[in-house]
């Protein structure tokens, strides 16, 4: 009885250790490829689209920031825009914390 069992171990031994490697292959890369197209080809798409925002600011557009506070840009600098908030209030803020330009008007219907 005792050949019974050692053939079965060298059996399993010699199958296992040839696909053993490439089965192992194939979920770790599929994970990561997965990741990717789920996450980081996103999100370095939405960074593209704010650097382009950042880039187009102009005097006198509406924007919102991302603290939520809506105005008309008054002066831009290199790193900072100044945002008139309410009549003769205005706010100084960096170029990267402009959410969003709003459509022209819009700060008549607040």
């Amino acid at each position: 009885m005792s050949f019974f069992i050692s053939d079965a171990l060298a059996q399993a031994a010699g199958d296992g250790a040839g696909s053993a490697g490439l089965e192992g292959l194939i979920l770790p890369i599929g994970l990561i490829i997965m990741l990717y197209f789920l996450m980081i080809r996103p999100q370095m798409k939405r960074q593209k689209e704010h650097k382009k925002l950042v880039e187009t600011l102009a005097k006198g557009d509406e924007v919102q920031t991302e603290g939520g506070l809506m105005g008309r840009i008054s002066d831009l600098g290199e790193n900072f825009v100044k945002v008139e908030i309410a009549e003769g209030v205005e706010v100084k803020i960096r170029r990267q914390a402009v959410a969003a330009i709003m459509p022209k008007g819009s700060l008549k219907e607040l």
